[in-house]
């Protein structure tokens, strides 16, 4: 009978619900909605799979010790009572990353200090062989979350963050996480059934996302190291047949397109796309938005324009105001959706949205919306609108209904 245990999923602000819906495709039990975080229950092939399949996941955290402190003398305590030996064999090496939302802790490094400084000691006063630190690429990474003084120790099973698939070689100011992005386009139920157009690409991360999406390619593809292939009970075997499955891999019959009016971001996403082998579907150009003129056809579009300091305040309320001309004249009988973080930019717009919801963006409060750009005559309009407010309306009723039923991490 396999070993099930428990598992953490971290994600960013506002996925947790896809996260979930991932990780229950993937054959989860348990599974428990927080903020910025899915716990579940599953086996060592459940974790690796987490790892190298869902696209919202951060990290995937094994706990192994909960307990409360009120400061960091009592989480020195807490961490040096338990059995270092059995968790980190001799002459393995570990690191120490702290994530600290307290009152009480408030620097998020001197506890990890305190956490390490327990661990060295549990080793001395046994006259045991001492584990070595390595802050780069360690044999064991370490987890502890605190929520108030609600501490919790983990083991790291994915080591650098997930986000960080591997294709991306090539920058742009301000990239688009890829988490965020993958997150942005599955929010939509978009899953390649039409083309999909980004506008302002940037570095290509929202139409290398799509693709990847469109054909259900595993993101760990490209990734060559996870933190568990240092674990004692490492199953090269079965991770290698996770890795090389290919059997939920579908066609996609349609194209992404991506385009900017910066030379500079169109060849860096040339050279991304590369990386990530999918030259045949996604097609770059530089264009600006103000010069389209017309739409690939059947699709949806999602964008994430400039905001924040990018762009002097004039200037980006002429931005805005294009982009809703450019969305009225020429993406008629799409549906749009923008992640921005000013409602005076949304407002510049001039059209009003089917849907919000909240994201973060960085550390930007941002808000993704949706526009459905009707095509045809207005009664045709008016009718799909109401019943759009229908459908936004049970939307809201269930979603209601889940939150109560959510607890918070």
């Amino acid at each position: 009978m396999k070993q099930t245990f428990e598992m953490a999923a971290k994600t960013l602000y506002g996925l947790e619900e896809i996260l979930a819906e991932e990780l229950t495709g993937l054959g989860a039990d348990g599974i428990q909605i927080g903020r910025r975080v899915v716990t579940f229950e599953g086996d060592k092939e459940l974790m690796y799979k987490a790892n190298f399949c869902c696209r919202t996941a951060l990290r995937i955290l094994k706990p192994i010790i909960r307990f409360r402190a009120n400061n960091p003398d009592e989480v020195y305590g807490k961490i040096k009572k338990m059995n270092w030996s059995e968790h980190l064999p001799a002459g393995k090496t570990f690191a120490i990353d702290a994530v600290v939302y307290s009152e009480t802790f408030t620097h998020s490094k001197f506890v990890s200090y305190r956490v390490k400084d327990a661990i060295v000691d549990y080793f001395t006063e046994k006259s045991l062989q001492r584990p070595s630190i390595r802050v780069n690429n360690p044999d064991i990474q370490l987890h502890l979350h605190i929520s108030h003084n609600e501490c919790t120790l983990s083991f790291d099973s994915s080591g650098e963050s997930l986000h960080k698939r591997g294709y991306r070689t090539e920058d742009v100011e301000a990239p688009l996480n890829e988490v965020l992005a993958a997150g942005m386009i599955l929010k939509t139920g978009w899953r390649g059934g039409s083309h999909f157009v980004d506008p302002m690409c940037g570095s290509g991360t929202l139409p290398i996302e799509a693709a990847l999406i469109a054909m259900n390619i595993a993101p760990g593809i490209f990734r060559n190291k996870y933190a568990f292939e240092k674990w004692e009970d490492f199953d090269a075997g079965l991770f290698e047949k996770i890795s090389t499955d290919d059997s939920r891999e579908r066609k996609f019959n349609y194209k992404c397109f991506g385009s900017d009016i910066s030379r500079q971001a169109i060849a860096a996403a040339m050279k991304n796309v590369k990386n990530a082998g999918l030259s045949q579907y996604i097609e770059f150009k530089v264009l600006p938005f103000q010069e389209m003129r017309e739409n690939p056809g059947k699709g949806i579009l999602i964008t994430n324009p400039p905001y924040g300091e990018r762009l002097r305040p004039a200037d980006l309320m002429n931005l805005y105001a294009m982009i809703g001309e450019r969305l009225k004249h020429v993406f008629s009988g799409y549906e749009a959706w923008i992640i921005s973080s000013g409602k005076e930019c949304f407002d510049k717009i001039g059209l009003k949205p089917a849907s919000v919801m909240k994201l973060i963006n960085g550390a930007l409060n941002c808000e993704y919306r949706q526009y459905i750009l009707f095509s045809g005559k207005r009664k045709d309009r008016m009718g799909a609108t109401t019943s759009t407010q229908s459908i936004e309306n049970q939307l809201s009723l269930s979603q209601q209904g889940k939150n109560f039923n959510q607890r918070s991490h």
